[in-house]
């Protein structure tokens, strides 16, 4: 006899596969503050998946700005898991004004809200 997938592992695929996927749309409050001027911080986009499930709210993570600028040492301080990442895959791309030292700042986005 032969077996075929079930349907709910066939459904927790098509779910993964769409947490990789985004929309255009970007957070619509995204909330740092530092004493370092920011160059470029280009807004997280809100996860097609979080859209399509009504998942809102606020993430919140916590960044080490090194002295070239460059944002490491992303820490998740709160948030749905969905749009932590989004903010997460956001912030390794920002870059800050150079400094003589490294900085921590608090970085909050709200998604749908």
């Amino acid at each position: 006899m032969k077996h075929s997938p079930k349907p709910s592992m066939f459904f927790s695929l098509v779910l993964c596969g769409l947490m990789v996927l985004a929309v255009a749309a970007p957070a619509q409050n995204v909330e740092s503050e530092s004493a370092r001027k920011a160059i470029s911080t280009p807004a997280p986009e809100y996860p097609l998946l979080a859209r399509h499930n009504g998942i809102r709210g606020t993430a919140r993570v916590l960044v080490t700005i090194q002295p070239d600028g460059s944002v490491t040492n992303i820490k998740e301080l709160g948030g749905h898991p969905i749009l932590l990442d989004a903010l997460t895959r956001a912030v390794k791309n920002w870059k800050y004004e150079k400094s003589d030292k490294a900085t921590q700042i608090e970085i909050r986005a709200g998604f749908g809200v």
